[in-house]
């Protein structure tokens, strides 16, 4: 998956900056934040890949939020890894058993830190693949049972639908002409009728998309065909 998003929480301002600047460095997308409160927030609203999580912050301490994310049908499967100054090993055990995916004590190395960011984002698009699921944002695909859902509601799609979506989301970034789509979903003897993929794509929209009349899943392409975002 391109350009995860990792959600930083910490409440020491020097640590977050030097977090958010390799993780940059890295093309990761981050935001951060220095509470419990607005972590729980966060994690609902942006949906990010991963949540790197110091345990002594204030509002709600990173069990808490652990336990509420943990809660949340939405975010529940995010990938958490703990960062704490604290080292017996009653703290790391309870912290994992909470659900955290990883565990890191202060101080680390800033190449530790990037190892574990990957393992875990790798082991998450694993899973991914395994189960034939994908997840932008709000939306998730999964491709074994023909299912979509938004903001973990499931939406009712037609037979041609999903495949025309499939299509775009595992071609995601490429630019799908229109004839391309009418020769792989509908066969050809819809060739020719472009008009066909336009009304399919104006359906798909009023589905999935918060605002159908400006799109964020499925762009369009002037003159050419649709493609999937790539910035998702």
């Amino acid at each position: 998956m391109a350009n995860e998003k990792i959600l930083v929480v910490d409440d020491e301002e020097h640590i977050v900056e030097l977090i958010k600047y390799n993780l940059l460095s890295s093309g990761y997308d981050v935001i951060t934040c220095n509470n419990g409160i607005d972590a729980v927030n966060l994690a609902m609203n942006e949906r990010p890949n991963l949540i790197l999580l110091d345990l002594m912050i204030p509002g709600k301490d990173g069990y808490d939020v652990c336990k509420d994310i943990r809660s949340k049908a939405d975010i529940k499967n995010t990938s958490i890894i703990m960062l704490t100054a604290k080292s017996e090993e009653f703290d790391k055990i309870l912290g994992l058993e909470l659900g955290a995916d990883d565990y890191i004590t202060k101080p680390f190395s800033v190449r530790e830190l990037l190892a574990r960011v990957k393992a875990v984002l790798r082991r998450i698009n694993v899973k991914e693949e395994q189960n034939d699921i994908v997840v932008f944002g709000e939306l998730a695909a999964n491709f074994e049972k023909r299912e979509i859902r938004i903001k973990d509601n499931k939406i009712d799609l037609t037979l041609k639908e999903f495949e025309l979506l499939e299509m775009l989301i595992k071609n995601r970034g490429k630019i799908l002409r229109r004839e391309m789509l009418l020769d792989k979903i509908w066969g050809y003897e819809y060739i020719g009728e472009t008009r066909t993929v336009d009304v399919h794509i104006r359906y798909l929209r009023k589905k999935i998309e918060d605002d159908d009349k400006n799109p964020k899943f499925i762009e369009t392409i002037r003159g050419v065909g649709y493609r999937f975002n790539p910035d998702l």
